[in-house]
């Protein structure tokens, strides 16, 4: 990845040189004590060393070009990415300059080196190259190159920041699950097409948001109504499993453990809820399914990621679309809800009806009250399967919530940052939906065993 060859400098004296201006004003004090004209002399010539070679370092620098390219560009988080530094100058350069890599806090320090390196390509170039830890998920900022240089007799030297950045994206990492009762809902051999061929109805028509092409005599206006953009029927959906994720993206959801007033994407809570959909949706993905992403609003989860190569793909398949959907969840973070949408919106239900026993529903929500978990009871009747994990930073804190979405059909657990996520999603979904269950099914801190009152 070139960058423009942008260079901002700044000079100082050394240490040696701020030594010549202090003998320079020693012997300036001294000749007009004594009245030597030979120590005013040696006073000027020692103030003039320093100077020539501040103002050589200023008004004589080479232009600095900086090609910056990681290997790969996006990485999952706990692998190693490597950059590659190609540096060139134009102009005149004397001796050479120190030089060091700025690398974001969270990334580590940067390497340091010298310009010229040893190896020199054809076209004048230095190449160098590095290995980068990526511990966690995000969009981080390789660079610019910071350098040092100094003039031959070392009395002035001239800092430097040389090019631009380069963005490296790192993925969360999937956990691997355990295979769960969804594996047996998958396209049109399982119990889902089964259903829907067995008993058509007008309940049973499927739609989706329209696209460019789609024949106008299969607009469904009765969806079109109620979510207010266009919408199509889509009679095969029959025998296209999708599975629809849930991610829960409000502020308030995700505090800071003991800081209730601070909230946001550094929130524990909400890492662990990042690192849950990402396993499942590469589970989900195995089992054979599409994958969609929806929010509480009902919008799509990854539009407002800076992230996401495609914020707008209302589906994801394949290989190609679960490497979309880890790029997404890159520099996803939560955000504060607009007027009105607190909650679950009207607008969530209506796409998960949308899309009647397609697939399962999992929903991985952070705080939630009961008054908002009982919002999302109705969607359990829109699946085969209703699975919802509640993050919170104690246990115990969501049993009610627990107990409502269990009531209304939902497979629940509880879980808190320190849980295991395979042992969470163990528990889900080895379980069976039961109506009136009154026990906690919680996950206990580390992930331990769910418990029943």
């Amino acid at each position: 990845m070139g960058e423009a060859p942008r260079t901002d400098w700044r000079g100082t004296l050394t240490a040696r040189g701020w030594g010549f201006v202090a003998a320079a004003a020693v012997a300036l004090i001294a000749a007009q004590i004594m009245g030597r004209r030979d120590l005013l002399h040696l006073a000027v010539f020692l103030a003039l060393i320093p100077t020539a070679a501040f103002l050589s370092n200023l008004l004589i620098r080479p232009s600095m070009t900086v090609r910056r390219e990681p290997r790969p560009e996006v990485v999952e988080a706990g692998q190693l990415a490597e950059v590659v530094l190609g540096l060139a100058h134009s102009g005149l350069l004397s001796g050479r300059m120190s030089m060091a890599e700025q690398l974001p806090d969270s990334l580590g320090t940067g390497p340091s080196f010298v310009y010229p390196g040893r190896s020199i390509a054809r076209d004048g170039s230095s190449h160098y190259r590095y290995e980068l830890a990526c511990p966690r998920r995000g969009v981080f900022a390789l660079g610019p190159v910071e350098a040092r240089h100094t003039d031959p007799f070392g009395l002035a030297e001239r800092h430097s920041r040389i090019g631009s950045t380069a963005p490296l994206t790192v993925t969360p990492a999937a956990v691997p699950l355990a295979t769960s009762v969804l594996a047996g809902l998958r396209g049109a051999e399982g119990p889902i097409a089964a259903r829907i061929q067995s008993m058509p109805s007008d309940d049973d028509v499927m739609t989706r948001e329209y696209r460019h092409g789609d024949p106008m005599r299969r607009v469904h206006w009765a969806a079109t109504a109620r979510q207010g953009e266009l919408m199509v029927r889509q009679e095969e959906s029959a025998v296209s499993p999708e599975a629809t994720l849930v991610v829960d993206l409000r502020r308030s959801a995700f505090p800071q453990p003991g800081r209730d007033d601070l909230e946001g994407p550094d929130s524990p809570a909400f890492e662990w809820a990042v690192t849950a959909v990402m396993s499942i949706a590469s589970h989900l993905s195995d089992l054979g399914y599409a994958l969609r992403l929806l929010e509480p609003s009902g919008g799509l989860a990854l539009a407002r990621s800076a992230s996401a190569p495609e914020p707008d793909l209302p589906e994801y398949s394949g290989r190609d679309g679960l490497a979309m959907v880890a790029e997404g969840l890159a520099a996803l973070t939560p955000h504060e809800a607009s007027a009105g949408e607190e909650g679950f919106s009207d607008r969530l239900l209506d796409r998960l009806e949308g899309h009647r026993h397609r697939g399962p529903i999992v929903a991985v929500l952070g705080r939630t009250t009961r008054a908002e978990a009982l919002q999302l009871v109705q969607a359990a009747g829109f699946a085969e399967r209703a699975l919802a994990i509640i993050i919170t930073p104690r246990t115990g804190s969501s049993r009610e919530s627990i107990e409502a979405l269990r009531d209304g059909g939902w497979l629940a657990v509880e879980a808190t940052p320190r849980s295991s996520t395979a042992r969470v999603w163990a528990a889900l979904t080895g379980d069976t939906p039961t109506r009136g269950r009154t026990n906690e099914g919680r996950m206990t801190d580390g992930g331990g065993e769910r418990s029943s009152a």
